[in-house]
């Protein structure tokens, strides 16, 4: 080897070591500042609800706050936006459902592209989708819902969370699965169309488990079905959607996603917390007795599954035919 092939290659491994060093700097080092957590729907959905649970835990486990901010709009584009051109230092994170998948498939253009603008974390959750109605409607049961759709063709109005959530895609295979004509209402989040459900503006809502159990547990809201193929234990007694439609099923999802380019000892740090925080028995205890199976991943398990239900999503848009409103 000559002199100078000599020096360079001394050169080449002291920048090698450099950025060795620089990496497990930022990994041990962090957090080392307040890690925000951005959750793109209203406070008291279902997944602000998760996400303050596991920020929670995983701020007892760093000693530095964790920060859940709430920037809902436009089924979720407003605060993935955010995250898409924020630091990819680890410190600011998006909290999504599966509707984070669902509006790449609705959407021919966003400022974001949903699988490379973004560093898979781990998921944190899956849920059925509680179909609920208002007593007052003297609804009793799916078939019966469905016979009263078709009766009054374009009167009967289903909520949503917005447009391209899972609460939005839910009903939309719901509608697609029975052949009825029934009409989409979006509204802000999940806490505005509850309320909405229960005074009967609306007659239908495919809503997240969470935040509906206390409607339906105090008899504000009547459960007619879960969107699981099983029933949920959370809520034994009621029937899944299935029973009345056969095939039907559409199971909900929740996970963390960082910027892209954020160091991938990072990720995996972040990914090991969000298992710690899901171990944690009341936590875990928590989840279970609301209707949600706690569920962490590897992160490319998460790039995997939002790949997947990319393509799932975008051929029930394009078999619904369905078109941001």
């Amino acid at each position: 080897m000559t002199k100078q092939r000599l020096i360079l290659l001394l050169r080449w491994l002291a920048v090698a070591a450099l950025a060795a060093s620089s990496v497990a700097t930022a990994q041990d080092g962090f957090p080392a500042k307040a890690v925000r957590i951005i959750v793109p729907f209203s406070t008291g959905s279902q997944t602000d609800l998760l996400a303050r649970m596991v920020g929670q835990k995983m701020s007892e486990n760093w000693a530095q706050p964790v920060l859940i901010e709430n920037r809902p709009g436009a089924g979720g584009v407003v605060a993935a936006s955010s995250v898409a051109t924020a630091n990819p230092d680890g410190h600011t994170l998006l909290f999504h459902s599966n509707g984070f998948a669902a509006t790449a498939a609705l959407y021919s253009k966003l400022p974001y592209d949903t699988l490379k603008d973004f560093a898979s974390v781990s998921q944190v959750a899956s849920s059925p989708v509680v179909l609920v109605v208002a007593p007052s409607l003297n609804i009793r049961s799916v078939k019966e819902l469905i016979a009263l759709a078709r009766q009054r063709p374009g009167q009967v109005n289903f909520g949503s969370a917005g447009i391209g959530s899972g609460t939005h895609l839910a009903a939309e295979l719901f509608k697609l699965a029975v052949l009825i004509d029934v009409v989409h209402v979006p509204y802000k989040g999940t806490p505005e169309a509850l309320t909405e459900t229960t005074t009967g503006r609306i007659q239908f809502f495919f809503s997240p488990m969470m935040p509906a159990m206390p409607f339906v547990r105090d008899g504000r809201l009547l459960a007619l079905g879960v969107t699981t193929a099983q029933r949920s234990p959370a809520l034994p007694d009621v029937p899944s959607v299935s029973e009345a439609v056969p095939g039907y099923e559409y199971d909900g999802w929740f996970a963390m996603w960082a910027p892209a380019n954020t160091p991938k000892p990072v990720i995996n740090q972040l990914s090991k917390e969000v298992a710690r925080a899901l171990d944690v028995p009341d936590t875990k205890d928590r989840m279970l007795r609301d209707g949600l199976v706690p569920k962490s991943s590897t992160p490319e398990e998460l790039t995997n599954l939002t790949r997947a239900q990319i393509e799932r999503m975008r051929a029930l848009v394009n078999a619904a035919g369905l078109r941001p409103e």
